[in-house]
């Protein structure tokens, strides 16, 4: 599962929702697709999606089985919202949230290690590690990444020289 966004409103009478999403592409989301709703924490629940409309980027007013007021829609407000990674896969998303779980490969020093989560400060998508058992967070930026490679899960990346010293060495001199 991929955490893709978070309701944020409702919209209009019959129940539907407004989903923020980190989804660049519009358009990806179709009736009958599934999205996972976490009611409570690593509570997710499976809706069917009736509906949906882009409102505008990043966003998107859908309709869902079983919400058929605003009530219902309104208890849904904040609550995460996952997708699983082949309907993203499937509609043809290049989004980096499809990213966990990918080999980081460098172009000069090979295998870093398995991306284990990929955050978002504000428009820069952040890939994050485990190195030696210390968090390494590597920007996904366009100038960095040479390519990746969807089937076989890695991202061939040229990082700049220091980045991963700067955290690895920082790190350990704080154990010293």
């Amino acid at each position: 599962m991929v955490k893709l966004g978070k309701i944020v409103a409702t919209h209009g009478l019959q129940g539907s929702v407004v989903l923020k999403h980190n989804i660049e592409q519009q358009e990806w989301l179709n009736s009958g697709d599934v999205l996972h709703i976490e009611l409570q924490r690593d509570n997710l629940i499976p809706h069917f999606v009736e509906t949906a409309k882009d409102s505008k980027q990043w966003e998107c007013i859908i309709s869902l089985d079983e919400l058929d007021n605003a009530e219902k829609a309104k208890a849904l407000i904040g609550k995460n919202v996952y997708v699983d990674e082949e309907l993203l896969r499937n509609t043809k998303v290049n989004s980096p949230l499809l990213y966990v779980g990918f080999d980081l490969v460098d172009k000069t020093k090979g295998g870093i290690g398995v991306i284990a989560d990929v955050l978002q400060a504000g428009p820069q998508w952040i890939a994050q590690l485990m190195i030696d058992k210390k968090e390494v967070l590597v920007p996904l930026v366009d100038d960095f990444i040479i390519d990746v490679n969807l089937k076989n899960k890695f991202i061939r990346m040229n990082l700049p020289d220091g980045l991963l010293e700067v955290y690895l060495d920082n790190n350990s001199s704080e154990e010293d």
